[in-house]
C-alpha cells in the first residue's frame, strides 16, 4: 500500500481495514494493463498500488474532497490514474473490469440511509450497515468481466454470511480470504449503547472482525 499519502480534510486515512484489502490485493495477479476499478477511493491508496502494478484503474468517490486528494497523489507519484466523481453504477456505466476492489462504508448508524455530507459518508452506512454493500454485490456482475474477481472488506457486524449469500445469488464464487481483529475505533465507541441495543455487539465487546471476501464472476 503506498506509504506517505496525503489526506484533504474530511477524507478517510487508510486504516487497518485497508491494509487487510490492500494485501489481498497484492496476492492478485494483475496482466499488465488489466482494467481496474476502486470503489469509494478516499486517498487513492489501493487504486494507486493497482496503478504501480501496471493496470489501468479507474477510481470513483461520491466525495469531491476525495477525487481531488486521490488525483494529487497520483500526480506526486506520477501514476496514471482515472478518478471520477459520483455514484459508481452511473459514473463508469457501460465499462467492464477485470477486478475490482472497495473498501466501502460499512459502519452501522441510527437512521435510515447514507450521510449527505460530510466524513461520515466514508463510514456509515444505514442501520444494518449495508447500503453500500449491498448495491456493490448487486451489480458487481454488470461491471465485471468473465472471470473477474472482486474484493471487498467489510465488518463482521454487516453480517459475513449475507455479503457470500448476495454474491452467491448474483452468479458469483465468493469466499472469504481473510480476517483480523481490530481494536474499536471512536466511532464504534461512541455507538457502543446504540449497537448493543441493535444486537449488533455484545457488551464489553472491544474487538472488531474485519473480513476480505473475494468473489469471482464465473
Amino acid at each position: 500500500m503506498p506509504a506517505g499519502l496525503i489526506a484533504l480534510p474530511g477524507v478517510y486515512r487508510p486504516q487497518g481495514d485497508t491494509r487487510l484489502v490492500s494485501e489481498a490485493l497484492a496476492l492478485e495477479t494483475l496482466r499488465p494493463g488489466a482494467d481496474v476499478l476502486e470503489i469509494g477511493t478516499g486517498t487513492g491508496a489501493l487504486a494507486l498500488q493497482a496503478a504501480r502494478l501496471g493496470a489501468r484503474v479507474t477510481a470513483v468517490d461520491v466525495s469531491w474532497r476525495a477525487v481531488v486528494t486521490a488525483r494529487l497523489n497520483a500526480a506526486r507519484r506520477r501514476l496514471p490514474l482515472r478518478v471520477v466523481h459520483g455514484d459508481f453504477a452511473s459514473a463508469v456505466a457501460g465499462s467492464r473490469f477485470d477486478l475490482i476492489v472497495t473498501n466501502p462504508p460499512y459502519v452501522p448508524a441510527p437512521g435510515g440511509g447514507l450521510p449527505a455530507r460530510g466524513p461520515e459518508r466514508a463510514w456509515d452506512a444505514g442501520r444494518n450497515g449495508r447500503i453500500v454493500i449491498d448495491r456493490i454485490c448487486t451489480r458487481a456482475p454488470t461491471l465485471l468481466r468473465r472471470g473477474g474477481v472482486l474484493l471487498v472488506v467489510h465488518s463482521g457486524m454487516c453480517g459475513v454470511q449475507e455479503t457470500l449469500g448476495l454474491l452467491a445469488t448474483a452468479g458469483m464464487d465468493a469466499e472469504v480470504t481473510a480476517r483480523a481483529f481490530v481494536p474499536w475505533g471512536p466511532v464504534l465507541r461512541s455507538r457502543r449503547t446504540w449497537l448493543e441495543q441493535q444486537g449488533l455487539a455484545a457488551a464489553a465487546e472491544e474487538l472488531e472482525e474485519l473480513v476480505v471476501i473475494r468473489a469471482q464472476y464465473l
